[in-house]
């Protein structure tokens, strides 16, 4: 071992040198060993500077000794009061975790490793330990600051200690200690989990809820994904946010003083508050917006709801087309309906025809058996009674009165006969009188009971009002409008049927209500047609409606005649049915009584009635449906040309 000749400030005695064994005494109270105490180089490095021999060192070199876990801190703000007041002097702040060694765990380092921590820092800088350090200064104004060092560092480490075991003002420190507040916003589809992942586990030590889930890969189930958004887009955070231009509830002057810096700290706080759950909120719906799972089940979502359309579309479509199909099957039932129909009343009216021609031939011939006896006025048989006899009886009876006048010879028998079945008609019309009068006057006992009540309704029910009275009625209410002194008495005058106020009153809230019967429409148009200068029997006039017009009496030779007429019109309309053309010429003829008809019918129905061209066509006498269209063309052509000229 080389010995430094020059500068013999340790003695090495002979054993030491050759390596014999030798024995130490020191007359120093006992101590308790350190742990960690200046030795081998360290040691002599302080003998020489105890001697002066070599250069004090800087302060920092002193500050060495600490454990190599023991990191360099950064300043940094810390909040230890329950005020949120500054801890430390200065601007630069002190590091807890660096202070108790603790600086590579942080917020991570849970209550057993501070309190275990604190407990070998606290025995290391103790100042009792660290009496070797005031060794090393030679004035005694160099050794008080020495001395006052190591104690403020040691109440740096139990002012470190007192906020990291105090939940409140650990969570303050926690959330201004140093933290990386960007977010990504933009990444390539396969980076998506190296940029994204590392940002929420950087976030999720603000969350309440803790463990937090992770973000996952790209196999993760849709599930998993789904709760970690839906647990981000709930975040709650415990962050705190102290400001550096909050008030120091310390300095209040008053009790109101303090209130109000109360509310602006308050307000400095909930807004550093929002502007953090914003931030956060930003994360995830950039995470979301790029997530390669989410795009793909929306692109899912999509398929299978374009599918879904696409099916849809189809049923629709096959629906409209069995839809149509029905209608189509309907229309020709329908059709084969009509067509049945209308052969059975072809059929029904043929058989009609043949029973009033049958019928029209019986009353002829009774007609003219009966010619005799009323040119000789026998048994006082009258023109009238044998009328009365053609239209009451049936076919049959009239075919046996007939046989049984003819085989009478004479005519007074025949008078007799056909007086007798004058008599018979007459019984029969009295039994049936007799039979009514009984009929009425068995009821008339039962109807004795409720005749009273029932006449007491009779009397309330109000009189039904006719078509004048509403015409009447609505011009009233025109004519005296809202306003009107003694409004509903003088439109009761006006109408002058005697109606009461109540009853109009109770009319214009239903009878002027009522819509129009657009079935009746035709049957109006009749009604308020006006008479045409010369009549035109329409072609549906049918023998039962000429019948009914009282013909005079007619004679064997007018009974002739009518028959020799009727063959004629026949055979006219035969030779017209054969010859088209002169027909067909002779019916597109318009007269102004057609042309007076045509109008009226067209007013009558408009443009949305069902069936529109069929109805005026009934309208109009003689007249089809393309003559009605043909007409009505010409006559609109025929306007138009007027308009153009003026």
């Amino acid at each position: 071992m080389a010995v430094h000749t020059k500068f013999r400030l340790i003695t090495y005695s002979q054993e030491i040198v050759d390596g014999q064994p030798i024995f130490v005494s020191s007359n120093c109270l006992p101590t308790k060993a350190l742990k960690y105490e200046p030795a081998g180089h360290s040691f002599h490095s302080a003998a020489l500077k105890l001697r002066g021999v070599q250069e004090e060192k800087n302060e920092a070199d002193d500050k060495k000794v600490v454990d190599d876990k023991e990191q360099t801190y950064l300043p940094s703000d810390s909040y230890s009061s329950k005020s949120k007041k500054k801890s430390g002097t200065g601007d630069k702040q002190q590091d807890h975790y660096a202070l108790l060694g603790l600086g590579h765990l942080r917020y991570l380092a849970t209550e057993d490793q501070i309190r275990k921590s604190y407990r070998e820092t606290a025995l290391r800088f103790h100042p009792d330990k660290q009496a070797a350090l005031l060794l090393a200064e030679e004035t005694e104004a160099a050794k008080q600051a020495k001395k006052d060092e190591i104690e403020s560092h040691f109440k740096a480490i139990q002012e470190a200690y007192e906020v990291l075991t105090d939940s409140v003002k650990r969570r303050i420190y926690d959330s201004t200690d140093e933290f990386d507040d960007e977010i990504p916003t933009d990444c390539a589809p396969q980076d998506f989990f190296k940029v994204f992942g590392p940002a929420f586990m950087r976030n999720g030590r603000w969350s309440v809820n803790q463990p937090i889930p992770t973000l996952g890969d790209d196999n993760t189930p849709l599930k998993e994904v789904d709760n970690f958004y839906n647990f981000w887009y709930s975040f709650k955070s415990w962050r705190e946010f102290p400001h550096a231009d909050e008030f120091d509830l310390e300095q209040a002057e008053s009790r109101d003083h303090k209130r109000w810096m109360e509310r602006q700290n308050a307000k400095l706080t909930e807004k550093a508050r929002k502007e953090d759950y914003a931030r956060i909120r930003t994360l995830v719906d950039n995470a979301y917006k790029r997530d390669p799972r989410i795009s793909r089940r929306k692109e899912e979502e999509k398929a299978q709801k374009q599918r879904k359309k696409e099916a849809k579309f189809l049923a629709k479509k096959l629906q409209e087309e069995e839809a149509a199909r029905i209608a189509e099957e309907e229309k020709q039932r329908k059709e084969e309906e009509e067509r049945q129909a209308a052969e059975a009343a072809l059929q029904q009216k043929k058989v009609k025809e043949k029973e009033k021609k049958l019928l029209r031939k019986e009353r002829a011939r009774l007609r003219t058996l009966s010619g005799p006896i009323l040119s000789q006025r026998l048994l006082d048989i009258s023109d009238d009674d044998v009328e009365r006899l053609c239209m009451s009886l049936d076919i049959e009876q009239m075919r046996s009165l007939c046989e049984n006048m003819e085989g009478r010879q004479v005519l007074l028998e025949q008078a007799s006969v056909l007086r007798d079945a004058l008599s018979s008609k007459k019984d029969e019309k009295t039994i049936k009188a007799d039979e009514k009068t009984n009929q009425q006057n068995s009821n008339g006992s039962i109807k004795a009971n409720g005749s009273a009540s029932r006449s007491n309704v009779e009397k309330k029910e109000e009189k039904p009002w006719s078509k004048e009275e509403i015409d009447l009625l609505r011009k009233g209410m025109q004519k005296y409008p809202k306003g009107t002194s003694r409004r509903w008495e003088v439109i009761s005058e006006y109408i002058g049927t005697g109606r009461s106020v109540e009853e109009i009153m109770k009319a214009t809230k239903t009878v002027l209500l009522q819509k129009p019967d657009s079935s009746k429409a035709f049957d109006t148009f009749l009604e308020k047609r006006k008479p045409g200068a010369q009549s035109i029997e329409s072609p549906l006039t049918t023998r039962e409606e000429l019948e009914g017009v009282s013909t005079p009496t007619p004679t064997p030779a007018s009974t002739n005649n009518t028959e020799d007429s009727h063959s004629k019109n026949t055979d006219n309309q035969n030779s017209a049915s054969a010859n088209g053309v002169s027909s067909s010429s002779e019916q597109d003829v318009w007269s102004a009584v057609h042309e007076r008809a045509l109008v009226q019918a067209l007013k009558a129905f408009p443009k949305e009635t069902s069936q529109r061209w069929e109805r005026v066509a009934a309208a109009v006498p003689g007249k089809t449906v393309n003559q009605c269209k043909k007409k009505f063309a010409m006559m609109k052509e025929n306007f138009r040309n007027k308009k153009t000229a003026v």
